[in-house]
């Protein structure tokens, strides 16, 4: 017998248990997954932001740990040597959260957890992203500052930060508006 809460686009007659129950992830996006495959996808698509995330943050933090050896960082005054450190410290603590998914999922393998650790993961993505921006800006920042003084470096920083918001915030907001402007249309 049929059961109407189990019917599907894939299983118009109902027949199919909640394990085999088939959804769309998005409402006309075109998949047949059941919730976790969503979830397989989903997770898969993470590491590939996190690979990238991971590569440039420790690329970073090494330019800046290294830094400190370099002959000229004695020429560093103490405005900029606070904020060396500042980016020493976030530079770290960004690698830090870029990793933290591969430590959740360990500790969480095989726990039938999926669903947990990829919301977990998206929510720590957003403040690795975020201290991508601010170890970006202020290396900019130190940098034009050492070379071209305090409102170079400044100013440099702050359109540093400008640039990423809106290639990071404002461009994805504006797609994704235009996106369900496309589907209603």
């Amino acid at each position: 017998m049929s059961d109407p809460k189990h019917v599907s686009p894939t299983d118009p007659v109902g027949d199919a248990t909640p394990a085999d129950h088939r959804v769309d992830a998005v409402p006309g996006d075109g998949r047949d997954e059941t919730e976790n495959e969503r979830l397989d996808r989903n997770w898969n698509e993470m590491l590939q932001e996190l690979r990238v995330i991971q590569t440039g943050t420790q690329i970073l933090t090494g330019f800046l740990l290294a830094a400190v050896f370099q002959s000229r960082f004695e020429e560093l005054d103490d405005y900029q040597r606070t904020v060396y450190l500042c980016l020493v410290v976030t530079s770290i603590l960004t690698t830090v959260f870029g990793l933290t998914p591969v430590s959740l999922h360990r500790a969480l393998f095989r726990q039938r957890k999926k669903a947990q650790v990829v919301r977990a993961t998206d929510r720590i993505l957003m403040f690795t992203m975020l201290g991508v921006a601010l170890t970006l800006a202020g290396t900019g920042m130190l940098i034009f500052d050492f070379v071209f003084g305090r409102v170079g470096g400044i100013v440099i920083g702050v359109v540093i930060l400008l640039v990423v918001a809106g290639l990071w915030v404002v461009v994805p907001r504006v797609v994704r508006r235009t996106s369900h402007i496309e589907l209603r249309g």
